[in-house]
C-alpha cells in the first residue's frame, strides 16, 4: 500500500455499499436580497402613488374626449315652418354632439364645443351650437379663452368623477339661465347605482329668436307678417354614476312656442318627450362599471396588494442579504 493510500480518509458508506456524496450547503446569490428588497419598495411606492399622485388625475374630466347622444321621441308635435302646418304623432330626432380639446397653457381646463341638431320627418327644426371652457376637476363653466363667460360658475353636462352634490346652478345655452340641477333620487342600474338629476325650466323667453312671422300662423285675422320670439319650457333628467362621473341615460321633456311680441297670440313650435337610444344608454352602463372598477383599483385595493406585497418582499430581501452575508464570512 503506498503512502498516499495509506492516508486516505475513508468515505462514508450508505446500507447498500455506495459511497455517500458529502451535502453541500447552497449559499443564496449575494444580489438576491437586494433585487427583492429593490423590488419590495418599489411596490412601496407604487402604493402610495396609486391614491396620492394617480387617483387625482383620474378624478379629472378628460383632457379630450367627444360624447354623442341621440335622443328620440317617437309620438312628437312640431310645426312645419316652411309650410306653418303642424306635424303630429311623428318622430323627432335631437342629436348632441359634445367635443372636449385641450387648452393650451392651462392643464387644467378644458374647451368644449357643443352642437345639438333636433330633426323632423321633413327636416330641421333647430339647430344651436355653443363653446364653453369648463373647469376639469369641478365641472364648472369658466371665462377665459376667448368665450363669452356667459353661465360662469355654472356647472355644465360635464359631471367629474366622484361628484355628489345635491343642488346646483346648471347652465342652459338657449336661455342663457342657469337653474338649479338637483338630486332626484337613487337608482340601480343592472346593479349600477346611479344618482338621478332632475332640472326644470320655467316658460323662458330665448334671447335672439325675434323673427318675422306670417301673422296667420298665429291666427291673426290679418295679412302681412309680425314680429315673434320663442319661448321654451323644458324638464331635464341625468342618471349619473358619481363615482366615475360619467352619464349613462338622459331624457328631456321639451316644450316650444311662437309668441307675438305685440298680443298674446302664440303658436306651438315643439312639444316632445326625448328619451335616449337604448342601445347608448347601455354602452354608457358598460363605459361606467369599467370607469368605477378603475377607480376602485387605483383608490382602494391596488394599493391594498401592493402595499402588502411590497411588505414581504423588503421582508424577504433582508432575510435573503443576511443569510448571504453569514455564509461568506
Amino acid at each position: 500500500m503506498t503512502r498516499a493510500e495509506d492516508t486516505a480518509e475513508p468515505q462514508p458508506v450508505d446500507q447498500t455499499g455506495e459511497e455517500r456524496q458529502p451535502t453541500v450547503r447552497r449559499r443564496p446569490p449575494r444580489g438576491a436580497g437586494l433585487l427583492t428588497t429593490m423590488l419590495g419598495a418599489f411596490c412601496l411606492t407604487a402604493a402610495l402613488l396609486l391614491p396620492l399622485v394617480v387617483a387625482p388625475r383620474l378624478a379629472l374630466l378628460p383632457a379630450k374626449f367627444h360624447y354623442t347622444w341621440t335622443l328620440l321621441d317617437p309620438h312628437a308635435t312640431y310645426l312645419d315652418t316652411a309650410h306653418w302646418q303642424t306635424r303630429e304623432n311623428v318622430e323627432v330626432k335631437q342629436t348632441v354632439s359634445t367635443r372636449g380639446t385641450p387648452v393650451p397653457g392651462a392643464p387644467g381646463l378644458v374647451a368644449v364645443a357643443t352642437t345639438i341638431d333636433t330633426h323632423g320627418p321633413l327636416g330641421a327644426i333647430g339647430f344651436l351650437e355653443y363653446q364653453r371652457v369648463v373647469d376639469r376637476a369641478s365641472g364648472r363653466i369658466v371665462d377665459c379663452c376667448g368665450t363669452s363667460g356667459a353661465g360662469s360658475g355654472a356647472r355644465t353636462g360635464l359631471w367629474p368623477p366622484g361628484t355628489a352634490e345635491a343642488a346646483f346652478a346648471f347652465h342652459d345655452p338657449e336661455t342663457h339661465a342657469a337653474p338649479v340641477m338637483r338630486l332626484d333620487g337613487i337608482e340601480d342600474r343592472d346593479g349600477l347605482t346611479v344618482h338621478r338629476y332632475r332640472q326644470e325650466i320655467p316658460p323662458t323667453r330665448v334671447p335672439g329668436s325675434v323673427r318675422d312671422v306670417p301673422a296667420a300662423a298665429l291666427g291673426l285675422d290679418r295679412k302681412g307678417t309680425v314680429r315673434a320670439e320663442r319661448w321654451v319650457e323644458a324638464v331635464r333628467v341625468y342618471w349619473v354614476e358619481p363615482s366615475s362621473g360619467q352619464v349613462v341615460d338622459l331624457a328631456e321633456q321639451r316644450r316650444e312656442t311662437l309668441r307675438a311680441l305685440d298680443s298674446d297670440h302664440e303658436r306651438l313650435l315643439l312639444d316632445a318627450d326625448l328619451e335616449a337610444v337604448p342601445s347608448q344608454v347601455g354602452r354608457a352602463r358598460h363605459l361606467a362599471d369599467t370607469q368605477v372598477r378603475l377607480l376602485r383599483a387605483v383608490q382602494e385595493w391596488g394599493p391594498l396588494v401592493l402595499g402588502v406585497c411590497g411588505a414581504v418582499l423588503v421582508a424577504s430581501g433582508m432575510l435573503l442579504a443576511r443569510r448571504a452575508a453569514r455564509a461568506t464570512s
